[in-house]
C-alpha cells in the first residue's frame, strides 16, 4: 500500500519532553498493514526504525537516524461481556488515559487506578505501566504486533510478554523488533476497589467514600496526579524518570540501619521496593538542573524541561542524580524512559 514518508519533521512536539530532535524519515501508521509495506519498501525496509507513539517514555538525545514510526492505529471496542469479565480491544494509538475513560462511560470498572498516565495503549504493556497499587500485568490479556524484519504479525498473551517491575519482553529481546498494533485488556467481575496504596486510601476516606465507586477511584486518582505531578501539556517531562530499585533483605537491612528514615516497601517474592524519590531529596537534588532541565520541586522522580532544554541537558542531569544516589546510598537508579 502507499505511504506517506514525511523528511525532516521536527520532533519537538510528538514527545513530552519536548526537546529539539528531527527525523530524516517519518511514516505515519494508522493500519498495521502499513507497517508490513515499511518492512518490504525498498528504501525504509533496510533502515533502523524507531517507534514512536505518545513519546512520554522517550528521551532524545540526538536526531534518530533511520526511519520514525508514528503509531496511530485508533479504535476501542468490546471483544467479550460475560457473568466474569469484559474483554476489551483497543488500537495502539489511542491514548491511555482515553481508553481509561471510556471504559468507564461504557460501565466497566478496572483500570481506575491507571487514570492519567500519559502516552498511548501501545506503548503501555512496554512499560507495564503502573500506578496507585496497580500494574497493567494484573488487566492485560494480549497483545497483537507486528515484527519489524519480516512484517509477520503474531498474538502474544499474558506470560508470553515476560511482564516485570517497568518491565516487559518488548523492554528485552523484542525491543526494537517489533511494533505492538492492538491490545487486548480484561476486566474482571465483580468489580473491587484496589486500595493497597495508603494515599489512594486516604483520599477516598477524606472525601467521605467508604464504598468507592469506580468514578470515585478515578477522580481520586486525578486529584492526586495533579497535585503532585507536573503536567506534560504544560511542562516538558516524562512522569518519572527512574525506577524505585528493588533489593533483597539483606541489602535492605544494611540500608535501613544506617538510614533508618528510608521508604521501602515488601513485595510479594520477599524483596523490597526502595522509594527513589526519598532517595534523591535525601542528596539534596531536588531542584537541581542543569541548564533548562530540572529536577521537579514537587516531585523528586520527575525531570522537567523548564523551556529551552536539550535531551543532553536532561540526561546530565540525570547522570548527576543518579551519581549522587550512588555515593551516598551504594544504589544504581535505572532510567525508565528510553533514551535515543
Amino acid at each position: 500500500m502507499d505511504l506517506m514518508i514525511q523528511r525532516d519533521v521536527d520532533l519537538a512536539d510528538l514527545s513530552t519532553f519536548r526537546v529539539p530532535a528531527r527525523a530524516q524519515r517519518l511514516v505515519r501508521i494508522e493500519h498495521a498493514r502499513q507497517i508490513r509495506a515499511v518492512v518490504d519498501h525498498p528504501e525504509l525496509g533496510v533502515l533502523p526504525k524507531l517507534v514512536l507513539g505518545g513519546g512520554s517514555n522517550v528521551l532524545l538525545t540526538r536526531d534518530p537516524s533511520g526511519v520514525v514510526l508514528k503509531i496511530e492505529i485508533g479504535g476501542m471496542h468490546v471483544v467479550q461481556d460475560d457473568a466474569d469479565s469484559t474483554l476489551i480491544e483497543a488500537g495502539a494509538g489511542v491514548a491511555w488515559h482515553d481508553l481509561v475513560c471510556w471504559t468507564l462511560r461504557q460501565g466497566f470498572g478496572g483500570l481506575e487506578n491507571l487514570a492519567l498516565i500519559p502516552g498511548t495503549v501501545g506503548a503501555a504493556p512496554v512499560q507495564n505501566i503502573g500506578a496507585y497499587g496497580m500494574e497493567l500485568s494484573e488487566r492485560f490479556d494480549s497483545v497483537e504486533l507486528v515484527d519489524l524484519t519480516t512484517g509477520r504479525s503474531a498474538t502474544l498473551d499474558r506470560a508470553a510478554c515476560r511482564f516485570g517491575y517497568r518491565d516487559s519482553l518488548f523492554k528485552g529481546p523484542l525491543a526494537g523488533k517489533s511494533v505492538i498494533t492492538r491490545v487486548r485488556l480484561r476486566l474482571p467481575k465483580p468489580w473491587r476497589a484496589q486500595l493497597g496504596y495508603a494515599e489512594l486510601q486516604r483520599h477516598l476516606e477524606r472525601a467521605g467514600r467508604r464504598d468507592p465507586s469506580p468514578q470515585d477511584v478515578f477522580d481520586a486518582v486525578c486529584a492526586i496526579r495533579r497535585a503532585k505531578l507536573p503536567d506534560p501539556a504544560r511542562l516538558g517531562n516524562a512522569g518519572s524518570f527512574f525506577k524505585n530499585p528493588v533489593v533483597n533483605r539483606t541489602i535492605r537491612n544494611e540500608i535501613l540501619d544506617e538510614f533508618p528514615e528510608i521508604v521501602s516497601y515488601p513485595l510479594e517474592d520477599g524483596s523490597y521496593k526502595l522509594a527513589a524519590a526519598w532517595m534523591i531529596e535525601a542528596c539534596g537534588c531536588k531542584g537541581r538542573s542543569v541548564g533548562a532541565a530540572a529536577v521537579d520541586t514537587r516531585h523528586a522522580l520527575v525531570l522537567v524541561n523548564r523551556g529551552g532544554a536539550s535531551g543532553a541537558d536532561v540526561l546530565r542531569l540525570a547522570e548527576s542524580v543518579r551519581a549522587a544516589v550512588r555515593e551516598r546510598f551504594g544504589i544504581e537508579l535505572e532510567y525508565e524512559p528510553v533514551l535515543v
